[in-house]
């Protein structure tokens, strides 16, 4: 497709300038070669699509580039010339972010993958990291607890540490961000998503780039008038799948059935009073039932994007609200953002954006825990309408599930992002930018407890409060030419940082009634409380060279200097970070003109240097010590005792890595894809040693472990079938990680208290193989001497005649061996359906569910579970009163396949569109978690469920069915 700025007209020879652009998108076509037609003349296009070139009246130039459609044109006597070129291979000229700038897929040689664009527009989520869960090869999304409005954990590429953090570096319209939560990015607002994977790709990023780098960008407003976007959906939640309680008749049975085994007589169908009464009268209660409601979610978002050629603007605003499916659990999350983009001259221009995101969790709980556990003959209510709190009196050990919902409390959470930047650019190809960011999180928790919760304080408030706050401020220079067949690219960076936390928090206990809450802590008996303060900064400098040649050999060297505060004055405070990368384009050689079947094949290999700066806290590196209270003349004193010896030489964490890829299209991009392998190894792991009680000091914290991981990461598309009405495209992500601990203290012994094992990985399950159950009439004398018929059964691994410690071993591993995701999408005209399948396979934990402490019978236990007794000899459960004194963790097979989603979408025409006076609507129909395939008994493979400590995060998967629509109007 060829523009001429003005009629052809004939003239002598002279020099005749012009841009070329991409048609479809209207940016620059760089290193484009402009040749007159039957001569040896030529040039290439600049940075911004421009060229220059003489020839003469009357001649013909030719105008071609690597993945357009080369066109001709006769040229008239004016210019410049508008040419705009066709796409051949839409992918290779997908643009994606590296890092302080953006590339061309074809130009990429580091492992950079991104999230496919119709997850992020189609998939209803609260959470945008829920969309790129098992759709992205080596990103391994998990939902730890299913809460409103919990963040799902992200892990790239394995564990590289051991006392550091393992979630990527977050990085947002170009500036990073340490330990923001993704719930306060609305999916809607996200325009792109590419993630930095291999060494050499997340070493711009220094000292926090070894666990991966998420760069997120943001919609901003084009040209022409104001667009006017409107989503919105609603939809209701329940049950993925239930765990259901003992009913009243096989809590019962299993009351006769401990009696029978613990050789205890009487008349009592129950155990205690309130049971008995209940059961007298034939009224039982479903507490997991009186816990649960009918969840609802919904999300409304509505944008307005536009501009003129000089001043570009986006503006959205988001509400979302998810009320839990458990009585109490609920999320509220209100957010805007503005970003503004100026042309303030032809060489100057700016921008600003800025995000508020407001989040509510308020409101007391129910407990699923004590749901599971409370008897189902118990009281639910007193004669006054109020919750008993011991529904099983006498016995106290189990509260009411409900008394959660007689508390207050308050959980709030806000966050202020702002970012403005400037870009000069004082000739061409070289310009220089500033970014300048700043955040602010501030944090509220309130509770209370009174009487009515059972609180055995007379009432107990807890209040904390915490902020967060950050600034940076990045200088980047960058300098682009292109001649002949070459093209260079210069990024250069200097940046500093500062990182600020202040937290406090008070606790009283004890009020002469309920009627203040935590409006009156001083009225309180007894009180505690605690403060901190931490301050870091960083200061980096950073430089990357880019070169290409013909579009065929291309080179990608970056170095990084970072310092960190948080170590000592001494050279290790800086570290240097580089790394070095090349790729291939083989389909561009002139050999392969002729092979068809190949549009695209592309080598790449990487090697290069990151750092984790996360395992080192401010003040780590220097000696502290800690406060205790002791009696000194009858009267108690505040006093300190010595704690971690300080280490001055203490470094960060450094990870070395290797990658080797292949991108490949073929049969006319029928079939593409990607396959790599990486070999990672960390060194200088950050850990504490005990030192001898002699010193004086408990720990002292050095740079001395190791560990590695390496993998294997397919992803491919297909295209397989295409007619003029149906389309059937399915695209599939495999990745497989092995992880391992090399060494731990330098002397190549294992750390069995801390579950650490050389040459396994960093974290495993490390009990005892359970290999049925005693029977009757089965000898243990020589096995476990001291185990009955219905005990446990366990391999004596050491053959010394008894079950102890020696006889624990590595049983696997709690994240996955490997992960898949399968998305199958067909196309008939205008309706779309879309389902997508993920697996994690080999994986293993403990099920802290099953695990039951039976309290002599009287706590409930899930249905279905069993247990064993004299007639069904049970082979897999332990007997009613078999006493656990191994702490064995009931180690069970966490694998699964789940179809996470499927959506039915309607696009409608935009020949009807048009009639009613609207630009673009789909309506759409969604399923989330609707069939999981496993062998796990419990709520969720996935997630985590504790008996002791905070059980707020034991809460059940959710399966939602969510209607929803996208309207765009003129």
């Amino acid at each position: 497709m060829v523009f001429l700025s003005a009629p052809a007209a004939l003239a002598q020879s002279r020099l005749v300038s012009g841009k070329v652009l991409d048609v479809s998108n209207d940016q620059p076509v760089i290193g484009a070669t402009v040749r007159v037609k039957g001569s040896t003349r030529g040039t290439v296009t600049d940075v911004n699509g421009a060229f220059k070139i003489n020839m003469d009246a009357g001649g013909t130039l030719q105008v071609s580039a690597v993945n357009f459609v080369p066109v001709e044109l006769a040229t008239g006597s004016t210019s410049p010339l508008l040419v705009k070129l066709k796409v051949i291979n839409k992918a290779l000229n997908e643009v994606v972010v590296v890092g302080y700038g953006t590339a061309k897929r074809s130009d990429v040689t580091g492992s950079v993958s991104s999230v496919p664009k119709e997850r992020l527009a189609q998939i209803p989520v609260a959470n945008v990291l829920s969309a790129m869960e098992g759709a992205v090869a080596g990103v391994n999304v998990t939902t730890g607890t299913n809460v409103p409005g919990a963040s799902p954990g992200v892990l790239i590429r394995g564990v590289n540490t051991i006392n550091g953090r393992t979630d990527p570096l977050i990085v947002m319209d170009g500036v990073p961000y340490e330990n923001i939560s993704l719930n306060d990015v609305n999916a809607n607002d996200i325009a792109s998503i590419d993630i930095l994977k291999d060494v050499s790709a997340v070493a711009i990023y220094g000292t926090r780039g070894a666990n991966g780098v998420i760069l997120i960008t943001t919609k901003h407003g084009k040209t022409g008038k104001a667009s006017i976007s409107l989503s919105t959906y609603a939809g209701i939640e329940g049950f993925a799948h239930k765990v259901d309680p003992m009913n009243g008749a096989e809590y019962a049975q299993k009351y006769a059935d401990w009696k029978q085994q613990a050789g205890v007589t009487n008349d009592f169908a129950v155990p205690n009073q309130y049971e008995q009464e209940n059961y007298a009268a034939g009224k039982s209660t479903d507490w997991l039932s009186k816990i649960s409601q009918q969840g609802f979610i919904q999300d409304h978002n509505l944008s307005i994007g536009g501009g003129s050629a000089d001043v570009k603007y986006y503006v959205s605003g988001e509400y979302f609200s998810e009320k839990g499916i458990l009585k109490g659990y609920q999320n509220k999350r209100a957010s805007i953002r503005t970003n503004l983009d100026a042309n303030i001259t032809s060489w100057l221009s700016a921008g600003v954006n800025l995000l508020y995101v407001n989040n509510n969790s308020d409101g007391g709980r129910v407990n699923l825990q004590q749901a599971m556990e409370v008897s189902p003959w118990g009281r639910y209510q007193n004669a006054d309408g109020s919750y008993t709190i011991f529904p099983m009196e006498q016995e106290e050990a189990f509260k009411s599930p409900m008394l959660g919902l007689t508390t207050t409390r308050n959980d709030r959470r806000q966050n202020i992002i702002t970012n403005v930047y400037a870009e000069v650019r004082p000739i061409t190809g070289l310009k220089y930018r500033i970014n300048a960011g700043y955040t602010d999180v501030p944090t509220l928790f309130q509770s209370y407890a009174g009487r009515p919760s059972g609180d055995i304080a007379g009432g107990t408030a807890n209040i904390s409060n915490g902020e967060t706050k950050k600034w940076i401020v990045e200088n980047i220079v960058g300098y682009e030419k292109t001649w002949q067949k070459h093209r260079l690219e210069l990024t250069g960076l200097y940046s500093a940082q500062k990182n600020t936390m202040f937290s406090a928090s008070v606790t009283a206990k004890g009020f002469i009634n309920d009627a203040l809450k935590f409006n009156d802590v001083q009225g309180a008996t007894t009180f505690s409380a605690s403060s901190s303060a931490i301050t870091s900064t960083i200061v980096s400098q950073m430089l990357r060279v880019n070169y290409g040649y013909d579009s065929r050999y291309l080179l990608t060297a970056t170095a990084r200097r970072d310092g960190y505060s948080a170590f000592g004055a001494n050279t290790n405070k800086y570290g240097l970070f580089p790394s070095l990368a090349a790729a291939w384009n083989i389909s561009n050689e002139p050999f392969m003109k002729d092979v068809k079947a190949v549009n695209n094949l592309k080598l790449r290999a990487s090697y290069g240097l990151s750092g984790n700066q996360s395992a080192v806290s401010p003040n780590s590196t220097i000696t502290t010590f800690t406060t205790t209270t002791m009696p000194s003349g009858g009267k108690p004193v505040t006093g300190v005792l010595a704690d971690v010896l300080g280490n001055g030489d203490l470094k960060w964490e450094s990870t070395y890595g290797a990658n080797v890829g292949i991108d490949f299209s073929l049969f006319n991009e029928r079939i593409g894809g990607s396959i790599e392998g990486y070999d990672t190894r960390t060194r200088d792991l950050v850990l504490y040693r005990t030192l001898p009680a002699a010193t004086g000091y408990l720990n002292v914290v050095s740079n001395i472990g190791k560990v590695a991981n390496k993998g294997l990461e397919i992803t491919l598309r297909t295209q397989n079938i295409i007619t003029k009405d149906f389309r059937w495209e399915t695209s599939f992500s495999f990745a497989t990680n092995q992880n391992k601990i090399v060494d731990l203290y330098g002397d190549k012994k294992d750390d069995i208290g801390n579950r650490f094992f050389i040459g396994h990985p960093v974290n495993v399950v490390y009990d005892y193989r359970m290999t049925g159950v005693w029977q009757t009439g089965e000898d243990p004398s020589k096995q476990d001497p001291t185990a009955t018929p219905g005990d446990l059964k366990f391999e004596d691994k050491d053959h010394s005649g008894s079950i102890d410690a020696n006889d624990r071993m590595i049983l696997g591993q709690t994240i996955p061996k490997w992960t898949g995701g399968l998305t199958s999408t067909w196309h008939y005209k205008n309706f779309h359906l879309n389902v997508f399948i993920q697996t994690a396979q080999g994986i293993m934990q403990n099920n802290d569910l099953i695990n039951f402490r039976d309290f002599g019978g009287r706590m409930n236990l899930p249905t279905g579970i069993g247990y064993w007794t004299e007639a069904n000899k049970s082979a897999t459960r332990p007997k009613l009163t078999y006493v656990n004194y191994l702490n064995y963790g009931y180690v069970s097979n966490a694998s699964y396949t789940r179809i996470k989603d499927a959506t039915l979408s309607y696009t409608m025409p935009s020949a009807i569109a048009n009639k009613i006076g609207i630009a673009a609507l789909t309506l759409y129909v969604t399923g989330r978690n609707l069939v999981t395939f496993t062998k796990w008994k419990g709520w969720d493979p996935e997630a985590g469920y504790g008996t002791s400590g905070d059980t707020e995060g034991n809460y059940p998967l959710v399966r939602s069915f969510i209607l929803g629509a996208n309207i765009t109007l003129r």
